[in-house]
């Protein structure tokens, strides 16, 4: 029965549905439900770092079900996307409401727009990694399926890595460079690789390019037929899902780097360079997403059988609660700074050790 408790991740859809539906300070219930509601399970919970048997492992990775739940996943972003603009057309923007029901959105396209659009992007299968992409505009995002397939893993914990935080370096600054600098690295990415193609940048074959054009006709759609009112809470929406993703990156690499081996590369990405989560209501709402050190190391694993590994830095809390304690960035310093600490003293006790 464990394998059903991923039904969990569509709370935020029926938390979005009731936001839809209310006025007021009700129409942030997702907002409230995602971070008021889960944080506090969380710290109440005992994390589960079990893992399940090779055997199981086996059996559970071809299970289909895993399947279902994550396209069902999928399939309600694309619904409540159009549901979001046909409900927030009769909504005047100087009203609460407005504000409330397009931030609930918001939260439910980075759980299940952005998040699911991650799991997806990283399967073998074209029609998967399509679905994905068009999770991904939902945001005005769609850039991140390169830049995170080719680029984040290829250079997290590295200075060359956009989405990869570096110590004592605050969120807010942390958005605008990531933000910024993830846009033109998926552009150098798909840049470089048709130029050792020796394909024209720009032509049909750039992927970059035809994802901002697609975003921008879904932009210019959204004016032409819903209006400008419309097109700002779109936006108001995309940018709350996108900024959730980065708050995320910076939880998961925050102050964690790779060493330089040689002149010309780092040692091999391994489970020590990604923040771990084992706490339950997380993993299962997020489709094991905090189990990031595994996924890292093994980016093609399916998202039901990640795994725990003690080697791991672990976060105090789930991500909802880590998520929050990056609004506080002195706060957020005294917290993880002092694991930081504690992680490299771990290290060296460790080199000691094999050097007796």
């Amino acid at each position: 029965m464990r394998k059903y408790r991923y039904l969990l991740s569509f709370t935020i859809t029926f938390s979005t549905i009731l936001a839809f539906q209310s006025d007021g300070w009700l129409s942030f219930a997702t907002v409230m439900y995602a971070f008021g509601i889960l944080p506090l399970l969380e710290l109440v919970l005992p994390a589960d770092p079990s893992n399940f048997s090779d055997s199981e492992e086996t059996i559970l990775a071809k299970d289909k079900l895993f399947d279902f739940f994550i396209l069902a996943a999928a399939a309600s972003q694309f619904v409540l996307f159009g549901y979001f603009l046909l409900n927030i057309a009769t909504v005047d923007p100087s009203q609460l409401t407005f504000w409330g029901r397009s931030l609930s959105f918001g939260v439910h396209t980075g759980v299940m727009g952005i998040n699911v659009g991650h799991e997806l992007g990283h399967r073998v299968e074209k029609w998967m990694q399509r679905i994905a992409m068009g999770l991904l505009s939902t945001s005005l995002y769609a850039h991140f399926f390169i830049e995170h397939n080719f680029g984040h893993h290829k250079n997290v914990g590295t200075p060359h890595d956009p989405s990869s935080a570096r110590l004592n370096e605050p969120i807010y600054s942390f958005w605008l460079r990531a933000v910024s600098q993830g846009i033109i690295s998926a552009y150098n990415i798909e840049k470089n690789r048709l130029q050792r193609k020796k394909l024209p940048v720009f032509s049909v074959h750039n992927l970059f390019l035809i994802l901002m054009l697609v975003q921008t006709a879904l932009l210019i759609g959204v004016y032409a037929i819903f209006g400008k009112t419309v097109l700002l809470a779109f936006l108001l929406s995309a940018t709350t899902g996108f900024l959730l993703l980065e708050t995320v990156n910076y939880i998961e690499h925050y102050g964690l780097t790779r060493r330089k081996v040689s002149d010309r590369r780092y040692e091999d990405v391994n489970v020590t360079h990604s923040w771990n989560s084992d706490h339950i209501i997380g993993r299962s709402v997020l489709f094991e997403l905090s189990r990031h050190s595994d996924h890292h190391e093994n980016p093609y694993r399916k998202y039901q059988i990640l795994k725990h590994y003690d080697q791991s830095p672990q976060m105090p809390t789930g991500y909802p609660g880590m998520m929050l304690l990056t609004l506080i960035p002195p706060l957020w310093f005294y917290v993880m700074n002092r694991k930081i600490n504690q992680l490299h003293g771990d290290q060296q006790g460790r080199i000691a050790t094999q050097v007796q």
